[in-house]
């Protein structure tokens, strides 16, 4: 038996909500499936609960840092408020009821339970076929990447997942994975007094980011008395009930042992489980293959993590808009607006200080064969970084494309910040000539005096 709806979104992330949320208010017949909680992972155990740990552990730091500027102080860390925040004020004890409600209340049909693709446009849930009529949307997103360690999968490793929820902090914390989760966690639990260690295969901490930025990071999670060891593969783990866990390294170095251990390091679309082959999708694929208006096939649409375009609630939500205009035009490009553009996606590591990048690397630049000059200035020599004097450890670095004058890509870390980057945001998206970035009027000169000295050193 098979039931019908002329709109299916397979996933409940900030995209498919938006998608599901905004079509049924224009009066489609819209069921949303979903088989974790609605909102998906950013409200839950992501963006959300993450950044009111970061904003927890800043503000310590911070407390630590008024010797010398503004007084004393005595700065004691208690976990207890955090966990409570999180628990009341943003997960609700991790219960959907209230965004379920909400989503209802604009008409939609709601549906509890893991969907299996079983043709072009219907999906199987408890054996129950469900067929869309105009639309299917897939948001499935990704889940943590467990790499095949011997002996980690019969431990009780924490994920982002477990980081989150937890009531106390560990003694002690190994971290597998030293990208932007497992340092912004790392960093967070260490400043609330655990004894953090970071292990990082590659040769470098943020190893997608500029260099400038991962010896930034390393320094920082120096100060926070994070041990980090890069270069360094994690071969065995085991645990045990008294001791905890022991992390056996390649090459012979000393193991690490901790009374927790997380593992961060990455995340994967499970195309498998979902039956993406029966949309003809390769059995080996990453990622679901969308054209520039998210659509997979006829009549089936994808959006966030599980397109590979980045896994960043902002681009499932860019990708929503461009979805949705896209299904009410009746999938044609004319009138549908403009299509995906990906050039100035930014990207935002939460470590203090803050590591943000939009738009290409100098690496990625110069791997596309494109010429380059690339402008650098240091945040301690800023107006700002003057201003800010303690934490005000930061770069801003800019890639220019010397061909057409343009920037195609920019990093800003440190207490110059989100302005920054929300100006190299537009400055990469817009394609601003770097001549006419020389001769604007910034609005706020203690922020922005770094882009221009960076736009100085372009020329040596």
């Amino acid at each position: 038996m098979t039931e019908r709806a002329e709109v299916i979104v397979v996933g409940m992330g900030p995209g498919g909500e938006e998608v599901a949320g905004r079509l049924a208010e224009a009066g489609l017949d819209v069921l949303a499936i979903e088989a974790k909680l609605l909102g998906g992972e950013c409200p839950y155990w992501g963006c959300v609960p993450s950044k009111m740990m970061i904003r927890a552990a800043n503000l310590l730091a911070e407390g630590r840092r008024i010797p010398g500027m503004a007084g004393a102080a005595i700065v004691t860390p208690d976990w207890a408020p955090v966990a409570r925040r999180i628990r009341d004020e943003a997960t609700d004890s991790w219960n959907d009821q209230v965004a379920v409600d909400r989503f209802v209340k604009k008409g939609g049909r709601f549906l509890r339970g893991r969907a299996r693709l079983v043709g072009p446009r219907t999906v199987e849930v408890d054996g129950v076929g469900y067929e869309a009529s105009r639309a299917l949307v897939i948001n499935t997103g990704t889940e943590p990447a467990i790499p095949p360690i011997d002996g980690l999968a019969d431990t009780p490793y924490w994920t982002n997942r477990e980081a989150i929820e937890t009531e106390s902090v560990p003694e002690s914390l190994a971290v597998i994975g030293g990208g932007s989760i497992g340092l912004e966690l790392g960093q967070v639990f260490a400043r609330f007094g655990a004894h953090v260690t970071v292990v990082e295969a590659r040769d470098r901490l943020l190893a997608i980011e500029e260099p400038e930025a991962s010896a930034l990071a390393a320094e920082a999670m120096a100060r926070d008395g994070v041990t980090v060891h890069v270069g360094a593969s994690a071969r065995e783990v085991s645990h045990d009930l008294d001791t905890g866990f022991t992390v056996t390294l390649g090459d012979g170095a000393e193991p690490v042992s901790a009374q927790r251990l997380l593992v961060a390091t990455g995340r994967h679309a499970d195309l498998a489980g979902l039956g993406a082959a029966a949309l003809g999708i390769p059995a080996d694929a990453r990622y679901l293959s969308i054209d520039d208006y998210c659509r997979v096939s006829d009549g089936v649409w994808a959006l966030g993590d599980a397109t590979g375009k980045g896994p960043f609630t902002h681009v499932s939500m860019y990708q929503a808009a461009i979805v949705i205009r896209d299904i009410l035009n009746g999938g044609c490009d004319a009138g549908s607006g403009p299509p995906a553009d990906y050039r100035a996606l930014p990207r935002v590591t939460f470590t203090d200080p803050e590591i943000g990048t939009v738009g290409l690397t100098e690496a990625e630049a110069r791997e596309q064969d494109i010429p380059v000059r690339v402008g650098l200035s240091q945040a301690p020599s800023s107006a700002r970084g003057w201003i800010h004097k303690a934490g005000n450890e930061g770069f801003i670095k800019i890639v220019e494309d010397t061909n057409r004058g343009v920037l195609v890509g920019g990093t800003s870390a440190g207490p110059v910040g989100g302005e920054v980057l929300g100006a190299l945001v537009v400055a990469v998206h817009a394609e601003v000539p770097v001549e006419r970035l020389r001769h604007m009027m910034y609005a706020y000169p203690t922020f922005h005096r770094g882009i221009e000295d960076a736009l100085r050193s372009l020329d040596g």
